[in-house]
């Protein structure tokens, strides 16, 4: 790719991540084109669908929560290394609004630009979750589908004005009902045992 091709592609993508943030995933081409002062057909040039430039801008993003993922594997216990990647991952979907209904659709549509970002996110939570069960410190009944639903409906929680003060205190009330032991994530020590 040319330098000026490159160098007009960055700064559309700079572009369409700002419209993105400020008015989701369903921001129209057409301003995003408008904002980045190119025409639709340039923009069209470069990523032919919504999907396309979704893709290449979130390409990143998903490389690196998957690779935070690895990195959590080993240095942390399981309990910790699970819920701090739900939590990185909650917060990242909530920047980009609506992001979650189209990974959700994507790892259905093996079509879909975003399928294979979707499924090699969702295999690295997995493997966090089956660590995390295979230590006894996670739910058994619960595998990757289940963890990354719970990550859209907590970002469709950030999504909601009314909800959005609450989405810290329901993060943590959907990672304890994840984990078998909560309090040892809490406080980095296992309680006693309660006796009856």
């Amino acid at each position: 790719m040319r330098a000026d091709a490159k160098k007009n592609r960055d700064h559309v993508l700079a572009v369409a991540g700002t419209a993105i943030t400020e008015q989701g995933v369903d921001v129209s081409l057409r301003d995003i084109a408008r904002r980045a002062d190119v025409g639709l057909a340039t923009l069209l040039r470069h990523f032919p669908t919504r999907e396309a430039l979704l893709e290449a801008l979130l390409h990143t993003s998903f490389g690196e929560l998957t690779a935070k993922a690895g990195e959590l594997e080993t240095s942390n216990s399981p309990a910790d290394a699970l819920v701090s990647w739900l939590r990185d991952c909650v917060a990242w979907t909530t920047e980009y609004r609506g992001v979650t209904v189209l990974m959700a659709a994507a790892i259905e549509d093996t079509d879909s630009a975003l399928h294979a970002s979707c499924v090699t996110l969702r295999a690295a939570g997995a493997r966090l979750l089956a660590r995390a069960q295979a230590a006894g410190t996670a739910r058994t009944d619960i595998d990757g589908t289940d963890l990354f639903a719970l990550i859209a409906a907590l970002a469709w929680i950030g999504d909601q004005p009314s909800l959005a003060p609450r989405a810290d205190h329901l993060f943590d009330v959907v990672a304890s009902s994840i984990l078998t032991n909560p309090a040892s994530t809490a406080t980095g020590e296992t309680p006693a045992p309660s006796r009856s």
